[in-house]
């Protein structure tokens, strides 16, 4: 079993570009297996961010979240910088309110639950990225109305219920981190539990990847012309946020894994949060869920990417 996890553990990258291209075949070949398969991906991401949540000694939790510079970086990148990032981006669909309130909801958004995993697994700093999901999660909440009143106008806030953020709060983040905090003072069995889980860290991720494709793929195909215009306004974030990240950990002097945790948090957005609000919005707004699941699949590649190319930009001398 040691020689398996050491195995899959080496070569996790490729193996989630197989899981991201096996989802993609499925959902194409086997459209009616999206319905079912849309409803596995909170239970599926719930148990990916237990496991990942286990990985993360508790008793430093308190050292991490007195990290004032580190929540300071993620705070200014996530809500200065990338407010302007995503103004000047969102102006190419500025005349299709659909498209533009997807571009805004998913782009002004940082993620708080598989960027914890994606940045442990290049090596980032997964207990301080834990410690500042409250207070990302929090001023998002707050936050994006307003982004959207001076981005998108008065119109869709009457649209807007804040509700599916708290749900995927208690859902995707209290509940995995109360059940890994008790495993973890749970003895014997909780040890064991916990090394069953990180040996199992990279099927559960290739997993939760699948399936979110699958479920998503062949709609966001059947509108793909009207979809075309986002593809490179969420590439070009991908490509802005990266340096934009680098640059801004290196000034505030936090070390090497603090940079590449900062990197992700910039880059990382909270697509699988914010699609019950989009699917929420009246039927005027039918391809703003289709936007935010278009940015998730570009986001999936980017980030399997990333798992490689952040270590090579921040590494130490």
């Amino acid at each position: 079993m040691r020689r398996i996890v050491v195995w899959w553990d080496e070569r996790q990258v490729w193996l989630y570009l197989a899981a991201i291209a096996l989802g993609a075949a499925v959902g194409l070949i086997a459209p009616v297996a999206a319905e079912p398969l849309e409803f596995a991906i909170t239970p599926v991401l719930g148990l990916l961010l237990y496991a990942t949540f286990l990985g993360i000694p508790f008793a430093r939790f308190g050292r991490a979240l007195r990290d004032v510079r580190f929540l300071g970086t993620v705070v200014m990148l996530n809500f200065v910088l990338v407010p302007v990032v995503v103004f000047a981006l969102s102006r190419f669909v500025a005349t299709d309110e659909a498209l533009l309130v997807g571009v805004l909801f998913v782009l002004l958004t940082p993620c708080v639950d598989y960027v914890i995993v994606f940045a442990g697994l290049a090596g980032g700093a997964r207990d301080r990225l834990l410690a500042a999901t409250p207070l990302l999660m929090l001023l998002q909440i707050l936050l994006l109305p307003v982004y959207l009143l001076l981005m998108a106008g008065p119109g869709v806030l009457s649209a807007f219920d804040p509700r599916p953020f708290v749900e995927a709060f208690l859902l995707l983040i209290v509940l995995p981190l109360a059940l890994a905090a008790l495993t973890q003072v749970a003895g014997r069995i909780g040890r064991r539990v916990q090394a069953y889980m990180a040996a199992a860290m990279v099927p559960l991720m290739m997993l939760t990847l699948a399936i979110v494709v699958a479920s998503q793929v062949a709609e966001v195909g059947g509108a793909l012309g009207s979809l075309l215009i986002v593809v490179p306004i969420f590439s070009v974030f991908v490509v802005i946020m990266v340096p934009l990240g680098l640059v801004t950990g290196r000034i505030a002097r936090l070390d090497l894994p603090g940079q590449r945790a900062a990197i992700f948090s910039g880059v990382t957005r909270n697509s699988l949060v914010v699609l019950p609000l989009a699917l929420a919005l009246p039927a005027g707004f039918a391809l703003t869920p289709l936007v935010v699941v278009t940015q998730t699949l570009i986001e999936l590649v980017a980030m399997v990417v990333m798992v490689a190319l952040v270590p090579r930009l921040v590494r130490a001398d």
